[in-house]
């Protein structure tokens, strides 16, 4: 799986980019056909905006955001709320095959 974590009007620090990589790196165990992640890190006011892309065989692709005072914070309720989606996917192709 490709992780890629751009910035627009923020610079983009090491731990930032880690971060995203080590949260976002986990999506795998949820569904196994993410080809790759795009993850955008903004700051067009006050608070920062996080929106992860993540690009799926067979679909479209399935995109999660925030906005928060903490891109950390937002970083991981963006995966989180992706996560799920992820899941419920899964959940849906598993039982339509089985029914």
């Amino acid at each position: 799986m490709q992780i890629k974590v751009t910035g627009k009007h923020v610079d983009i620090t090491n731990a930032i980019e880690q971060y995203a990589d080590k949260k976002c790196d986990r999506l795998d165990r949820f569904y196994d056909r993410v080809k790759s992640v795009n993850v955008l890190i903004g700051k067009p006011s006050r608070e920062f905006e996080v929106e992860i892309i993540s690009h799926v065989d067979g679909h479209d692709p399935f995109v999660s955001s925030c906005r928060g005072d903490d891109v950390y914070a937002c970083i991981d309720e963006s995966v989180d709320k992706l996560t799920r989606q992820l899941s419920d996917h899964k959940e849906k192709v598993r039982n339509r095959k089985h029914s």
